[in-house]
């Protein structure tokens, strides 16, 4: 949509447009790639070292030495993952949620249970009058069958 489309409300002013944070990334390097084959072996291997470290590296039977390596694991995959064109953008989406649920009218607290209470109501009712339906159609099956 163009500036001219997007018009304030109260001012008829343009509303100034940025570039979409969820759009879907086009092109991706080779070292994109790269990144990501390797992000996704750090994390199936810290999947596999509790389990097959011990084996091979006397020290891994301390546990907390393995919380240590799947930790590093992880945390050098993320860092491996934010290095991409998809992370950076990931946590640009990121940022600016965090903007947009500052800017959210949140219902007040009897607002929220007076809803509560409503869909309350609502679930009770649909499952007496299901009961009712599931009951009724036993009942004709048990007739017309015998």
């Amino acid at each position: 949509m163009s500036n001219e489309k997007l018009r304030d409300a109260q001012s008829d002013a343009a509303i100034p447009q940025r570039n979409n944070s969820a759009e879907v990334v086009k092109s991706g390097s080779p070292l994109d790639v790269v990144l990501w084959i390797i992000a996704l072996i750090l994390l199936i291997g810290a999947t596999m070292v509790n389990q097959h470290l011990p084996a091979y590296w006397a020290p891994a039977n301390d546990i907390w030495v393995r919380v240590g390596v799947i930790l590093a694991c992880i945390i050098v995959a993320f860092g491996l993952l934010y290095a991409t064109h998809q992370g950076k953008g990931f946590a640009r989406l990121l940022r600016d949620s965090r903007i947009e649920l500052r800017r959210v009218t949140w219902p007040t607290k009897q607002e929220t249970m007076t809803t509560s209470w409503q869909v309350l109501a609502v679930v009770v009712v649909a499952s007496i009058l299901l009961w009712c339906f599931d009951y009724i159609l036993g009942w004709l099956m048990k007739f017309i069958i015998g």
